[in-house]
Formats: C-alpha cells, structure tokens, sequence
C-alpha cells in the first residue's frame, strides 16, 4: 500500500514538472546554461531534523527568473510544498550520513540522502551531465527530455499496433470458433495472453505521457485508440472460461510477467484448469453483452442455460420468464449476430 501511495505522489509530482510548466521551464534553462542546482522541497522532517545549515531565508512568490537567478548560487534551493513559494536559498544540506547512497557526486549524494530522511522530493540538476535527477524518498527516477520521451513513445506505440493487430485477429477467429463450439483451451489463453500483454505495455508508458505532458497529446489520443476495449474484451472472455472469480484470475495474471505471459501451457493450468488442447465452453458473457440486454438479464440466462451453445437452442417461450414481451425480439437478435459472426462481418 505505501509504494502505491509513493508511486501516486511520484506521478502528481511529474505532471508537475512537465514541459511547459514554471518549474521545468527553469530546469531546462539551467541545462541550457551550464548550471547545476539542487532543488528541495519543504516538509516537516526537512525543518525538524536540522538538514538545512546556512543560506538566507527568502520566502518570496515563486517566478522561474528568481528560481533561475538563485540557483546560480552553490548551495540548494528550498521551495513550498505547492510549489507557489521560494523559501531558502544558498542551503548547505547536512543530511545523516546513515542514510544509504550509492552516489558519487557531493551534490546528489546529498540529494538523495535528504529525499530519503526528510520524506521529500530533491530535484538534482547535473551541470558536466546536462542530466536531471528525481529523488523522492526511496525512489530514484531521471527525467528525460521531450526528444527522448518522444522517441521511446513513438517506438511503444509501434508494438502496441502490431500487438493489437495480432489481438483483433485471434478474436475474429476466437468468434468462429465459438459459433462452431471448436474451441480448445490454447484458443482462448492465446487470447487473453494477447490482451494482458497489450495492457502490461500500457501500463509502462502511461508514465510517459504524464511526463511529457500536453506535447504528448496527439500519441495520447493515439495510445488510447489502441487499448479501447481491451480489457473490457478480456474480462468478458475469462467470465465466460474460467472456474475462477474475475477478480481472482485477474490478480494471476497481473503476476505474471512477460516471460510468464508467454507460457500458455501454465496460463492454461492457472486460469483454466485445463491443459491447452482440452476443448472449452463460453458461457456466452462476451457473446451477450452485444444484445440489448441488462447485466441483471444476461446474468439470468447465463445461469439458466449455461452455455453458448444451449442459449444458441432456446426458444422465445423459454426466454420469457426472464424477459417477459421481449423474449421474441432478443431471440432474434441472438439468430442475427451468429449469423453475421458466421459471415465474418462482426467482430465484438
């Protein structure tokens, strides 16, 4: 629980320092300039534990010229919580030395160290480098540049698109498959193996876009495009394979890594409980969530009749305890989409 709430700070903290906004804009400015710089934010460990020897009290309104003019001196700079005050100037930071770190520079042994005691943020900016620094109590993160971040959102995407084809063509014929009840446990884990890739893939660069900020909205918009319906897709089709809780098997399969991912015979056994040439069943979660149907109405004829297959079968008649006057129309609805699917014109 504490490193996702440290995870969530580190986020909130990098949209903070996005191009664009006051305190990156003097970050990239001190770069261009040659300049070093430590930039500490306040906390109550920072103030209580005697971190802080000399240096002048300043306590004015932040403005990137007074960050960029003050940071011409040696020593660190102090700013508010919010980021809207300059407290300190000209600090020397005396941090405990019991505090681990594997760094070389004077500067950034000094940074990390008083991230880690003060419960804090510490922005290094390296002059011989050009190279800025995160310390945020235990983590340590580099901040890259929009041309780097750029380049490695660009190469992301590209794998995303390849794996997304891939994906939107095992569900074509996953599709067939079902309307033909020739599915075999290999199908379906391929599947979702798919899917949980595409989703681990996200996952490593939603942190980039938080740092690139709005220079990143058109990849963004991109990005999004790309995982539309994805996890919805795969949720549906675990309903409708696994033995286990949606939750349970999600858990599972957010263990596994990417090596693990490709292991189809253990994702079988895991989340299946079958070996992968065994045939398998939907229950028809996926298939249903297509009609015009409520969650409650779907849940009803899914317990009822069990499978795809048997609700292929039914009648109207036979509908109609759970749908009452609309039994007919959604039969038909169902007749439709499998024949469609046959077709090879829907893909859901």
């Amino acid at each position: 629980m504490a490193d996702k709430e440290q995870e969530k700070n580190l986020t909130d903290y990098l949209k903070k320092l996005s191009p664009g906004n006051p305190l990156r804009t003097v970050i990239n400015d001190l770069i261009k300039a040659g300049l070093g710089a430590l930039i500490v934010l306040d906390s109550p460990e920072l103030q209580a534990q005697n971190i802080l020897e000399g240096g002048f009290r300043v306590n004015c309104l932040f403005t990137p010229q007074r960050l960029f003019e003050l940071c011409k001196m040696d020593g660190a700079i102090v700013i508010s919580s919010d980021f809207r005050r300059i407290l300190y100037a000209n600090v020397l930071l005396t941090p405990d030395r019991r505090f681990f770190s594997n760094e070389t520079g004077t500067r950034h042994k000094a940074g990390e160290r008083t991230a880690k005691q003060a419960n804090t943020l510490v922005i290094a900016v390296s002059e011989k480098k050009k190279k800025i620094t995160l310390y945020f109590k235990n983590t340590k993160y580099y901040l890259r540049s929009s041309n780097e971040l750029l380049r490695d959102i660009s190469s992301t995407l590209q794998i995303l698109e390849k794996q997304r084809e891939t994906f939107n063509q095992l569900i074509e014929k996953l599709n067939i498959l079902e309307m033909s009840e020739l599915v075999s446990a290999s199908d379906v884990c391929r599947t979702i193996q798919r899917a949980r890739m595409i989703l681990k893939i996200s996952e490593t660069i939603k942190k980039d876009f938080i740092e690139l900020g709005k220079e990143g909205n058109i990849m963004n918009m991109r990005y999004k495009e790309l995982i539309k319906g994805v996890e919805k897709t795969s949720d549906e089709i675990i309903r409708d394979y696994s033995p286990l809780s949606l939750k349970k098997t999600k858990k599972i399969l957010s263990n596994l890594t990417f090596e693990g991912l490709l292991d189809l015979e253990s994702i079988s056994r895991l989340i299946l409980e079958k070996s992968p040439s065994e045939s398998v069943s939907p229950k028809g979660y996926r298939f249903l969530s297509n009609i015009n149907l409520t969650e409650k109405e779907k849940s009803q004829i899914i317990n009822k009749f069990k499978t795809l297959n048997k609700i292929f079968e039914i009648k109207p008649d036979e509908l109609q305890p759970i749908l009452k006057n609309r039994a007919e129309s959604v039969k038909n609805e169902i007749n439709n989409l499998r024949e469609q699917i046959l077709s090879g014109k829907v893909v859901y």
